[in-house]
């Protein structure tokens, strides 16, 4: 409806308007082109020539009124004319509309009478004759200044009555067979789009219901096609981010189940034998606090880094100082479990990031060595540079990472198929949180590990030199 609105606008309501504007414009030219030949001396045979071709007539004038091909006296309407230009800018162009008589072939009866009155009269067979019939006209009046000289054009505008109407018996016939179509295409629009489409809705629903085993299926064009596998892609991400998020509860309810078991333990034990309150029992009640709150703070933290609510605070720091720093507090922490932390660097490096972060994911590298560190619990940490990269690595000589896992062990709340080990130290979520560090930062992150052969854990950042 909108095309047709357009094309019955633009071909019969500013059809006279846009017949005009393209006369104006092939007037000034030719006008144009005149002024360009007004000193050749073959300016006659320039004017003849445009004016064949334009179906105007034009004239010269000098500014008195006088023509300058005839020379003859000036009309008081050229002198009106050229007065008018000059106070226009150089140029004056006015329409006027008159009568014009056209002739039309008529049949026209008549009769003829006998000389003898009795004889009846006959009718003699029709015959033509002329009829003229006056018609508007409309006429272009245009004149440009030029030096002492004006160019004088004066064009008939063909009336587009006759135009108007064949063009609006062609839209009769148009806008019916556009409607047919349109018809028609809105039919396959429904059919091979709008039926796929609301198939895919239903499914959508279904989807959003919590049915992640919902699949989508759409054919017809390929963007509906492509619409279908990027929902099939989006219901499986949800379905894995569900079964994740079961695991992180079992995960997170075996940690939570066994420091507030013993938390409550030793403080009834100390409830009901108060004169037999022990450190022991203190101390325990106190570990299993820290790490409950330990367990909260990696939640959080691991919540804000996945919803990029943590920003980057970056600064120029030795990296190797604030590495040594960290270990020597595990070091402290661990004196009376036998732990054992080396650590080796080729030189001191500086870098450009955001210290607590990077502090906080290679402490985490360092607590999942100490929770599984192997018989000898032995944790080597290793710092090495090459060109504008430095790779901190963590080695343990522990049971070490399936083949299967290795893809799977940065996800955040992946678990393995082994049974879930409760931690020394931490919460399990320490390689979620290293790996969103990093992937702020534009590092690398990577693990080498095999079965009874401990595991290498490292990342890479870009030095400040």
């Amino acid at each position: 409806m909108l095309l047709l609105i357009i094309l019955w606008l633009f071909q019969i309501v500013f059809l006279n308007d846009f017949y005009r504007l393209v006369r104006i414009t092939e007037i000034r030219n030719s006008a144009s082109t005149i002024i360009l030949h007004i000193n050749d001396d073959n300016l006659q045979d320039v004017i003849t020539a445009l004016s064949e071709n334009g179906d105007f007539t034009a004239d010269v004038l000098f500014l008195d009124g006088q023509s300058a091909f005839r020379r003859s006296r000036p009309s008081q309407l050229d002198i009106a004319l050229i007065n008018m230009a000059s106070k226009n800018g150089g140029e004056f162009y006015e329409y006027s509309s008159n009568l014009q008589n056209r002739v039309y072939e008529a049949q026209m009866p008549f009769r003829r009478f006998a000389p003898d009155p009795d004889e009846n009269s006959q009718i003699r067979p029709e015959i033509y004759r002329r009829v003229y019939r006056p018609q508007p006209m409309e006429s272009l009046l245009y004149i440009r200044l030029t030096g002492d000289r004006a160019v004088r054009i004066n064009a008939v505008i063909t009336p587009v009555i006759a135009t108007v109407t064949t063009l609006r018996q062609q839209l009769y016939f148009i806008s019916a067979l556009m409607l047919i179509l349109a018809t028609v295409l809105a039919i396959i629009i429904a059919k091979h789009i709008s039926k796929p489409i609301e198939k895919i809705s239903h499914s959508a629903l279904d989807l959003a219901k919590g049915r992640y085993d919902t699949r989508f299926s759409g054919k017809g064009f390929f963007e509906i096609e492509e619409l279908s596998e990027t929902l099939n892609t989006a219901a499986a991400e949800l379905g894995k981010t569900e079964s994740l998020r079961r695991e992180l509860l079992a995960n997170v309810s075996h940690d939570l189940r066994t420091p507030l078991a013993l938390i409550y333990s030793n403080a009834e034990m100390m409830y009901d034998f108060p004169q037999d309150i022990t450190k022991e029992q203190a101390k325990v009640i106190m570990d299993e606090t820290r790490r409950l709150a330990s367990l909260v703070s990696d939640v959080l933290d691991i919540s804000k880094l996945e919803a990029n609510m943590e920003h980057l605070n970056a600064s120029s720091f030795n990296l190797t100082s604030c590495l040594y720093e960290t270990i020597e507090r595990l070091r402290e922490l661990l004196k009376n479990q036998d732990y054992k932390i080396v650590f080796t660097h080729d030189a001191d490096v500086t870098i450009n990031a955001d210290q607590t972060m990077i502090n906080r994911a290679f402490y985490n590298l360092l607590i999942n060595a100490i929770n599984y560190a192997g018989a000898d619990r032995i944790i080597t940490v290793v710092q090495t540079v090459s060109q504008t990269r430095v790779r901190i690595s963590v080695i343990d000589n522990g049971e070490g990472i399936s083949e299967i896992d290795l893809p799977f062990i940065w996800d955040r709340y992946y678990k393995s198929g082994r049974p879930h080990k409760r931690a020394v130290t931490g919460t399990g979520l320490g390689l979620s949180i290293v790996k969103k560090i990093v992937e702020l930062h534009e590092g690398e992150y990577g693990v080498i590990s095999a079965i009874d052969k401990g595991s290498t854990f490292w990342f890479e950042l870009n030095t400040s030199e």
